[in-house]
């Protein structure tokens, strides 16, 4: 197996210490476990995709502007 070391913010590491039953390895251990599995899914779902760079910035430059337009009017 093999290690990792992470940084973690000052406050953050103080208020992990008020839970010293916690074992903050495995926690992370699972988060990363997690999000692997949400980035296989979508390489899974985006392997046959014929959407390009160009086109996938024009898509979400739209949703942009339209999600602008729609909270300026409300």
């Amino acid at each position: 197996m093999s290690n990792m070391t992470l940084a973690i913010p000052d406050d953050l590491k103080a208020k992990m210490s008020r839970f010293p039953e916690i074992n903050w390895s495995e926690v992370a251990r699972q988060a990363i476990v997690g999000k692997m599995q949400i980035l296989d899914q979508m390489q899974r779902l985006l392997s046959n995709s014929s959407l390009i760079r160009e086109d996938a910035v024009h898509y979400g430059r739209e949703i942009k502007r339209r999600v602008s337009k729609k909270h300026r009017r409300a």
